[in-house]
């Protein structure tokens, strides 16, 4: 992979981004950056997946089919918990979900196989407020 240049439109992207609480959108970034640095969305749409090919960040679909993105906190594989109403993101481990998919696969004739795995639901602090 070709390295790339730390660009002040780098930096701003990667700022804003982990600023935000949990995933947010290209669209919703670019807004927050567009008046402060004049920024284009097409270098945020650009940098956001840069930054999910090296693992900087996480990259979702949103159950409405909007790519998502947050910093990654952890390095490794790992699952997301999203609350729906407030953004609110848990990473996970799921060890029994590791299981399950090497044995799907497994018992298909698959080797190698890659899984990505995120549940939305609604947080416990939103449940409270009745949201």
């Amino acid at each position: 992979m070709a390295i790339q240049r730390n660009t002040w439109q780098r930096e701003a992207v990667r700022e804003a981004l982990a600023e935000s609480a949990g995933f947010v959108s290209a669209q919703d970034l670019h807004a927050r950056l567009r008046d402060e640095t004049g920024i284009g969305l097409a270098t945020v749409y650009r940098t956001l997946a840069n930054f999910a090919k090296s693992g900087e960040a996480d990259s979702l679909q949103s159950p409405d089919g909007e790519n998502l993105f947050r910093a990654c906190a952890s390095t490794g594989h790992h699952h997301h918990l999203i609350c729906r109403r407030c953004g609110k993101t848990v990473e996970i481990e799921a060890g029994a979900v590791e299981s399950w998919a090497h044995d799907v696969a497994a018992e298909n004739g698959f080797r190698d196989a890659e899984h990505v795995v995120d549940i939305f639901g609604v947080c416990a602090e939103c449940a409270a407020k009745g949201e």
